[in-house]
């Protein structure tokens, strides 16, 4: 299996598409070494998250790093942020562009095809599907789409990132009722910025699945990593740091599943 699903019993689906760190052994000898390492991972979410379990929340996860398939990047392809840099499907740089491969060991466009269907395709449908169930048994679903990344990172972006980096699609995939909820909540957090649909507007994810009109609302998190971990080797976790934004981010997810509820009624 290529990803692991826990579902809850609330509607509210968690998705957290870069956490894994794992390359098949098939795959292994076309990257450079320095990529076995997976510096550009979303280290550490799942136990930065803790509590979704308390949530009674959905969660899905998959098995393989980014490096081997994206899977918040569309199946064609194409670029999320035009004029920008941007990762690819099947990721060929490092997030300082270097190359993730030896020379000539990129994936052609039939193992970019393969691995999307092994890999990328199968995550995908379990995503629509649990957010189909939920939906159905709740009228209404709400998705967080999860994802850290590290403060400074001058070849995708200038400067440092704000803390918590909040992405409906410009207000695409999601009521603004929940937009402004999980602002306030950023807002009630001392010490910590954050911004709506700033650098991070929301991936491949959340601009498919997040349908207001078909009672699908999605939000991208994008949070700085020096907020609970090390953002260099060997990227460690940081109790302490992740004890003081842990409240804060559920309650930024609470607030999201609260405002989504009063719009149906709930």
């Amino acid at each position: 299996m290529s990803f692991s699903l826990h579902r809850g019993s609330v509607p509210l689906v968690v998705s957290m598409p870069h956490i894994a760190t794992g390359i098949p052994d098939e795959l292994r000898g076309g990257f450079v070494p320095r990529a076995l390492a997976v510096e550009d991972a979303d280290w550490h979410l799942d136990r930065l998250y803790n509590f979704l379990g308390g949530m009674n929340a959905s969660v899905l996860q998959p098995v393989n790093a980014r490096y081997v398939i994206d899977l918040n990047r569309p199946p064609d392809d194409a670029p999320m942020y035009p004029g920008a840099s941007n990762t690819e499907l099947c990721p060929t740089r490092f997030f300082n562009g270097d190359a993730l491969y030896a020379e000539g060991a990129a994936p052609d466009a039939q193992a970019r095809s393969r691995r999307r269907e092994t890999w990328w395709q199968p995550y995908h449908d379990a995503l629509a599907a649990e957010l189909a169930r939920v939906k159905a048994e709740h009228g209404f679903a709400l998705l967080w789409d999860a994802h850290s990344i590290r403060s400074e990172i001058p070849w995708l972006f200038e400067g440092r990132l704000p803390d918590l980096n909040i992405g409906t699609a410009d207000g695409a995939s999601a009521d603004a009722s929940i937009a402004a909820a999980v602002v306030a909540a950023c807002a009630r957090a001392p010490g910590v910025s954050h911004v709506l649909n700033g650098r991070f507007k929301g991936g491949y994810i959340t601009r498919r699945y997040g349908r207001p009109a078909d009672n699908v609302h999605a939000v991208q998190l994008e949070m700085c990593q020096s907020l609970y971990m090390e953002e260099v080797v060997p990227y460690a976790y940081d109790e302490a740091k992740a004890a003081r934004i842990q409240p804060v981010l559920q309650d930024m997810m609470q607030a999201a599943l609260a405002a989504a509820g009063r719009l149906y009624g709930r």
